[in-house]
């Protein structure tokens, strides 16, 4: 029960950050030049180059901390400025990708690993959350329960690149601009929440 537990608060933390909603926004214009079955197969390896990453993180992250002796408090602080970043960036509408990265991935004939699975979706932020979960929820069977939160990311990230292409179509710039911004704005907070608990972790506040 201790693993379903854990595996239901990573999925709560990591779906927000890894943010669907705007990675299929980036995703259908980076693939619209692209056959029907390479949207497909690009969208099946973007999935599982996030669970890898992700994985990795959680698995060896804890031992990157130790390594450069870094406390979960300094690394909720530094999370929490790097998620709080990024929704203020969603909210404001700033791109995630500069314009030189943007030319780049156009030209790309595979765009799953970079830049979708990094740093679109499993970038800093999802990175530190991940390392964050491992360091408050010890033990390898709480890791096994935050692998399993990541692999359903993923599977999720799968679908909806694949099949929610024509949403993005639907909905037009202005449907998804304010989806995206709603999510920054939940992004934000729980940026702040993760800094706040970093601070108080440090006796800051």
């Amino acid at each position: 029960m201790q693993v379903i537990a854990v595996a239901g608060t990573a999925l709560g933390a990591l779906l927000p950050i890894t943010n669907p909603v705007g990675a299929l926004a980036a995703y259908a214009g980076l693939t619209g030049d692209m056959a029907p079955s390479e949207v497909r197969r690009q969208a099946t390896r973007t999935g599982l180059y996030v669970f890898g990453i992700l994985a990795v993180f959680t698995l060896f992250g804890t031992l990157v901390l130790n390594a450069f002796g870094i406390t979960l408090g300094a690394l909720q602080v530094a999370g929490g400025l790097v998620v709080a970043h990024s929704g203020f960036g969603m909210i404001t509408s700033t791109p995630r990708l500069d314009a030189a990265e943007q030319d780049h991935a156009r030209v790309k004939q595979d765009i799953s690993f970079s830049p979708m699975a990094l740093p679109l979706i499993a970038g800093p932020g999802a990175i530190g959350v991940v390392i964050a979960l491992t360091a408050r929820h010890p033990g390898w069977g709480n890791r096994i329960g935050i692998v399993i939160a990541a692999a359903v990311i993923s599977a999720l990230m799968v679908l909806v690149l694949r099949f929610g292409t024509p949403l993005v179509d639907r909905l037009g710039p202005t449907g998804i601009g304010a989806l995206v911004r709603i999510i920054g704005f939940l992004i934000l907070a729980i940026g702040v929440e993760i800094l706040v608990h970093g601070l108080q972790s440090l006796h800051v506040i």
